[in-house]
């Protein structure tokens, strides 16, 4: 297969253990900056150029859209769907994942669990929402917040109140959510290739810090999870339509509880703590489902 990845940093580990894998495997991939692609709209040729020359038809395309770029990175990542490139995730499937409220309310409507959580526009519901989700202490998230970023535990109502008021007045969406105690500073990540959890792993926040992100100093190790674990994770990838992606969640006395579906997860800290070689599922779904031999034509690489 001819493959494409879209992605910022090639030197990343996701990245070049995903270019590993394709590659072993007998594929030829391209890595192309997100940022310097642009496309040309037009009706029954849609194209899209880097460096001055235009891309081929490839038979997939792999996103790895970085938050900070997601709406450009969806609109190249449409671009190739136009095309008839099968991609790894769908830009409709991510953009239903990076809008965390929109995710959310999705999967409520499948019935998945969730940490009780409301939202509310501007500080003067502020108290009703703290109330909302059962009184302090509680957690309060930005909605454009990533790998820990934009998390605050609140342990006193007032406290909670005078963080919503701030972040109101600089004009930050922002979440509130019921603190899991029973969680004890960790949580769980589930990854999901095609509707299967191929690896989990448990990750513990680093002392006095609620939040068990890799990135912020936790540490991961391999766990056995729960059937029931299995199947929220699969049922949350699946509602939001997402082939690959991380499935955050918290074990409470009530079941697993859903935190975030990440839909471009990053490899190194399960791969690292499970030893499961994750870039090459990827790549086995591709092969299992991408179009083969969309063209001839020769790669940019």
């Amino acid at each position: 297969m001819r493959l494409v990845m879209m992605a910022r940093n090639p030197n990343l580990y996701s990245h070049k253990r995903i270019v590993e894998a394709a590659r072993g495997r007998g594929h030829t991939i391209d890595v192309i900056n997100t940022l310097h692609m642009h496309m040309n709209i037009t009706s029954n040729r849609p194209t899209l150029r880097y460096g001055g020359k235009t891309l081929p038809l490839y038979d997939a395309v792999i996103p790895r859209i970085g938050a900070s770029v997601t709406n450009f990175g969806l609109a190249v990542l449409r671009q190739f769907e136009i095309q008839g490139v099968y991609p790894l995730n769908e830009s409709v499937a991510i953009g239903r994942s990076r809008d965390k409220l929109r995710a959310l309310q999705l999967l409520a409507r499948r019935g998945i669990g969730l940490p009780v959580t409301a939202f509310a526009h501007g500080p003067k519901t502020a108290e009703a929402v703290v109330q909302e989700v059962g009184g302090a202490p509680v957690v309060i998230k930005l909605l454009e917040g990533t790998q820990g970023m934009g998390v605050i535990l609140a342990d006193t109502a007032a406290s909670a109140v005078s963080i919503i008021e701030a972040f109101s007045a600089a004009n930050l969406n922002i979440l509130v959510q019921e603190f899991i105690a029973d969680a004890g500073g960790t949580d769980i990540r589930a990854f999901v290739v095609g509707g299967r959890v191929v690896a989990a792993m448990k990750r513990t926040g680093r002392k006095g810090d609620f939040r068990s992100n890799l990135h912020r100093g936790g540490k991961g190790e391999a766990v056995e999870i729960s059937e029931d674990e299995r199947e929220t994770a699969i049922r949350s990838a699946e509602a939001l339509g997402l082939n690959v992606c991380g499935v955050d969640m918290l074990r409470s006395k009530r079941g697993p509880l859903v935190m975030e579906v990440n839909s471009s997860p990053g490899l190194e800290g399960i791969e690292k703590s499970t030893g499961a070689d994750l870039a090459g599922e990827i790549v086995l779904f591709l092969e299992r489902n991408a179009r083969h031999g969309a063209t001839e034509t020769k790669g940019i690489g």
